[in-house]
């Protein structure tokens, strides 16, 4: 038989499946004493990130992802969609200093207040959000000469700040809602002297923007074009409120807090993880089949918990199985599966939590490396690195590339906010025959998991906890949070039903890991500060909601000055150490 036919009669190998799970997530940027927000990151990504993710599933009927929410951004995005309709409809006062600024008939006066809104409206990304844009661009330059100049600031007119003001909201915007939205190009060919009912039909796009993430999301779920999951309630790392101790299994040398453990952290889990669910199926009006826990932090404890919830699946980083595998080695037959614990009985396996690994190399090649490159170029090289692990792969039937990264800060630094990337990525995927797209709770159904004999605990970042424990700002943190924790359990019993609830959620807002990121002097300065003092905010009213007075200590900033300048501005962090 000659060699051509040979190869004519050999089946072709069945498509190797590909998961892209895009999390979104911002913590509560409340301030409890006063309602207001403290900052718009909330709904800035909303407009921006959360509308075009959206928009590029939309647009490809071939497309296929999971998309991640945390609860508490869910009900961010209920707030200020409530708070715009209030305003536009019942002149009801905006809650958030930004967007009061932008829709208002009149400016501040206060110089402070005017000085913080100037210095706002530079945190963005110049090269990619506000250079396109030559009238912007002026703005920011009068905007750093200001700074640079405090006392000039009483010689800027309220004309400069409406329409700096005004650019900031449209860099913002996605740019899907640029290419598709009238009223936005309209205000954007204008350039500038920006009026009142400019402002205020820029803030109706905004909310109906907001107002739609959840009706568009729960469209796309029930098409089958996305899988919705979630996080617990307000992104907390799982496995150190089960068990402090637990960061020692991936870092033994890690310093620790002085308390030993987080005081009833497994009942905390729990409370995360059932209001988690009731906030999301409100929302998207089903149940989830598979959760990101915070981070991808996962321990033996904290997938078993998993497991009596229901979770079909979870996730974590690589470095963790690589971890977990330890003396069984790694490679490439062993990254790119389902697995389960082992240490279950045999009947109980079918049901078991399906746990997928996040192929760091190329996740963090979107996130850190393919920004700067042409959009086709970076679509190609990223297939081609998906097509080397289909070819050497030993069961392309049991095999799932799992591509898992932070869906709202990385776009940014592209072009377009990602435009030419992502829907060049969707297509692509989309119609390749060796490559299929597909969602974790599917692959949990298809595919065989194989046994994990250990789970080591860690996260996405490096495969261990560092990032929210072992360093002396994160540990005095815990040791604050653990304070408070004491507190509310003395205290709690003593409240009726509905403060009782109040304090159970200013709480779970203490126990977020999004202060214990930002804490260490390697994050930059100007976020170290924000995050000392809103952490310091939300413990203080976890006091006052109990009834008690704050300790002294909550008065003053604890963290040491950031004097880093990491990576993408610290939001994103390597999946492995960079070496």
């Amino acid at each position: 038989m000659s060699t051509e036919a040979t190869a004519s009669t050999t089946p072709p190998n069945p498509p190797v499946r590909v998961v892209l799970c895009w999390h979104m997530h911002q913590p509560s940027y409340l301030d409890p004493g006063t309602g207001d927000y403290l900052l718009p990151w909330t709904y800035l990504h909303g407009i921006k990130d959360y509308a075009d993710m959206a928009a590029h599933l939309e647009a490809n009927p071939g497309a296929r992802a999971v998309v991640n929410f945390s609860p508490v951004l869910l009900e961010q995005l209920e707030d200020y969609r409530r708070q715009i309709t209030g305003f536009l409809e019942r002149g009801e006062r905006l809650r958030d200093p930004l967007l009061r600024a932008l829709a208002m008939p009149t400016l501040p006066v206060n110089e402070h207040e005017r000085r913080r809104l100037v210095e706002q409206c530079q945190r963005i990304n110049r090269q990619r959000l506000a250079d396109p844009f030559p009238n912007f661009r002026h703005l920011l330059e009068m905007a750093e000469l200001v700074s640079a100049h405090p006392a000039s600031m009483r010689y800027l007119s309220d004309a400069f700040l409406v329409d700096l003001i005004t650019w900031y909201h449209l860099g913002w915007m996605g740019e899907t809602v640029r290419r598709g939205e009238p009223r936005v190009q309209r205000l954007i060919d204008q350039g500038g002297g920006f009026t009142l009912h400019d402002r205020r039909e820029l803030l109706g796009v905004i909310g109906e923007l907001l107002a739609g993430l959840p009706h568009r999301y729960r469209h796309l779920a029930e098409t089958g074009r996305v899988e919705l999951s979630m996080t617990p309630y307000a992104h907390p790392i799982l496995p150190l409120l089960q068990d402090l101790q637990c960061a020692r299994e991936s870092w033994p040398e890690s310093s620790m807090p002085i308390v030993e453990r987080y005081p009833g952290g497994e009942e905390r889990a729990r409370w995360h993880l059932e209001r988690g669910l009731a906030v999301f199926e409100r929302t998207f009006h089903h149940r989830p089949r598979g959760c990101w826990p915070s981070e991808g932090a996962i321990s033996e404890a904290t997938l078993a918990l998993l497991q009596t919830f229901g979770f079909r699946w979870a996730a974590s980083g690589g470095a963790v199985l690589d971890n977990s595998l330890g003396a069984e080695g790694s490679g490439n037959g062993q990254w790119h599966r389902a697995y389960t614990l082992a240490a279950q009985e045999p009947e109980a396996l079918a049901a078991a939590t399906r746990c997928f690994f996040r192929d760091d190399g190329l996740s963090d090649a979107i996130g850190f490396e393919f920004s700067d490159w042409h959009g086709d170029d970076a679509v190609a090289n990223l297939i081609s690195r998906m097509e080397a692990i289909a070819a050497g792969c030993e069961a392309p039937e049991q095999t799932v590339i799992a591509i898992i990264m932070d869906g709202e800060n990385a776009w940014e630094h592209y072009p377009a906010n990602g435009f030419h990337f992502l829907s060049g990525l969707y297509q692509r995927l989309a119609d390749h025959p060796g490559l299929i797209l597909t969602t974790f709770a599917e692959a949990a159904e298809e595919v065989e998991p194989r046994p994990l004999s250990q789970l080591v605990a860690g996260s996405w970042v490096y495969g261990t906890l560092s990032t929210w424990i072992g360093e002396v700002d994160k540990d005095r943190a815990w040791e604050l949070l653990a304070e408070a924790k004491q507190a509310f359990d003395q205290h709690a019993d003593g409240l009726d039903e509905a403060a009782r609830a109040h304090a159970e959620t200013q709480l779970a807002l203490c126990e977020s890991s999004d202060w214990f990121w930002w804490f260490g002097d390697y994050n930059p300065a100007d976020v170290v500060r924000d995050f000392d003092h809103l952490y310091r905010i939300q413990l203080a009213a976890l006091y006052h909601a109990l009834g008690q007075e704050p300790p002294e200590h909550l008065s003053h900033a604890f963290a040491r000055q950031g004097r880093g300048q990491p990576a993408r501005g610290g939001v994103m962090r390597h999946g492995r150490a960079e070496s």
